[in-house]
């Protein structure tokens, strides 16, 4: 891994930051350590100090000031990322953004928001809730709008509702040099110029430190009807989300849930489901809209073996099944005494996502390994939960030979290396397998906006 410039003196830098920020620049081990280390088994590093933010005008002071001295900087929304991306190998600066979460402006007339970067998701839908809107992006945790815009955050609702990418308006951002941009309007489209905003969503903080995001908003939904179908068999799963997205069914949400992280939900959860390969689904619309929806997956699930097909529309019913589906990491961690976590995933085009995912469970009790499969099966992405005893040498090396053929198998179906978990330190090594030449191009774009190398290096395309 490459260096940034040689820090001419971060002593100096955290001097200097600690004159004006006071208390709220820390040095403590146990503040270091939680702003450096992910809840993977990726290895993490503590930053030199991490200052908490209140305002993009602090951000730009604490950029401006590392530049000078070289001193890398690294973004921190709410410490849910799963790659590696806010780790400190090269030490330097945390910037702690989760005391900016101020909802700046509601345009419900335009269906549009902006927010500051440490206000999260679920704030930001309890605050629009009496407005009749909310915001689709949906990733589980309940991570940071900031952190989100950064990583390219997709989710659950993606299926319908699209990632990031398709719901960031525009961002503020501090520039390496120091320099305060924004990056678009609140225009529905625009063709003036590059698409800076595009640029950033996903950059995961190495081109510039995200203060302020605008987002789309969309009404709620008249009515949700959520359902939970069984399966005899993942590929009965995937050829089920297969047929419903090609007939046009506009479902909100369609997730696998395989065998083995159904028997964690029931544990974990409190759940009775039957321990085989389950959909877990989402319908919006109207009253007869979503019923219509769900009646007409369920003449589907029944051509392929599935079912008994069960419909909740209590609001509390639908929250029980979905927080399970959001505890999915933890219930099967609870599951794995002892044994340390690696969150992955691959996305793929849905007509290889049977092929993939069954060609990835065979690989996984070929090599007697534990990896219970979750994955927002409706756009082609799935995720692997391996679980590994880093003590034993040769389990450890299984694991790493599994995960890298997972990677490769995608990318040699049209897909990609991940589909929301980011690149960030821990997926690195797989972009120019990925990218090709155009890597080369990426690595350019850094140089230029970033030539000293000092935002969260050592992640993504960075140098």
């Amino acid at each position: 891994m490459d260096s940034p410039l040689p820090k001419n003196s971060t002593t100096q830098t955290i001097a200097e930051l600690r004159a004006w920020l006071g208390d709220r620049l820390s040095t403590a081990p146990a503040v270091r350590e939680q702003h450096g280390k992910d809840q993977t088994w990726n290895p993490g590093a503590p930053p030199d100090a991490v200052a908490f933010v209140h305002s993009t005008e602090e951000v730009q002071r604490i950029v401006s000031t590392c530049a000078q001295h070289g001193t890398p900087v690294i973004p921190y929304g709410t410490g849910t990322s799963l790659e590696g991306h806010f780790s400190a190998p090269f030490g330097g600066i945390s910037i702690d953004l989760s005391q900016m979460n101020h909802i700046l402006e509601v345009n419900t007339a335009d269906l549009d928001c902006r927010v500051e970067a440490g206000v999260t998701r679920k704030q930001l839908n309890a605050h629009l809730r009496d407005q009749g809107l909310f915001f689709p992006v949906d990733p589980g945790a309940d991570a940071s709008l900031g952190g989100m815009t950064a990583t390219r955050a997709s989710g659950t609702n993606a299926v319908r509702y699209g990632t990031m990418r398709e719901n960031v308006l525009n961002v503020t951002a501090v520039m390496a040099n120091g320099e305060i941009i924004r990056t678009g309007t609140r225009a529905k489209k625009s063709s003036a110029g590059y698409d800076l905003t595009r640029l950033l969503v996903g950059s995961e903080g190495t081109l510039g430190v995200i203060t302020e995001v605008a987002l789309k908003l969309y009404g709620i939904p008249e009515a949700i009807v959520s359902a939970v179908c069984p399966f005899p068999s993942v590929e009965a799963c995937c050829k089920a989300t297969i047929t419903a997205i090609q007939m046009g069914i506009p479902v909100a949400r369609i997730e696998l849930v395989d065998a083995e992280h159904v028997k964690a939900f029931n544990a974990y959860s409190n759940l009775d489901l039957k321990v085989t390969p389950t959909l877990f689904l989402e319908f919006h619309g109207t009253e007869a809209s979503a019923h219509e929806q769900a009646e007409t997956f369920a003449a589907i699930a029944e051509d392929l073996g599935g079912g008994p097909y069960s419909i909740a529309t209590r609001e509390e019913d639908r929250q029980k099944l979905w927080q399970a589906r959001h505890d999915a990491f933890w219930a099967t961690k609870a599951l794995m005494p002892g044994k340390e976590s690696f969150a992955t995933d691959v996305c793929v085009p849905i007509s290889r996502l049977a092929d993939c995912v069954t060609q990835t469970q065979a690989d996984l009790a070929a090599n007697n390994l534990y990896g219970p499969i979750v994955g927002h099966v409706g756009d082609g992405n799935f995720h692997v939960v391996l679980y590994c005893d880093r003590s034993d040498a040769e389990e450890y090396k299984r694991v790493k030979e599994v995960y890298g053929r997972m990677i490769d198998r995608a990318i040699a179906m049209g897909g990609t290396c991940t589909g929301e978990h980011g690149i960030g330190a821990g997926k690195r090594s797989y972009l120019q397998k990925e990218h090709g030449p155009a890597l080369a191009f990426m690595q350019e774009i850094k140089r230029a906006l970033d030539p000293k190398n000092i935002m969260n290096p050592g992640k993504n395309a960075a140098l």
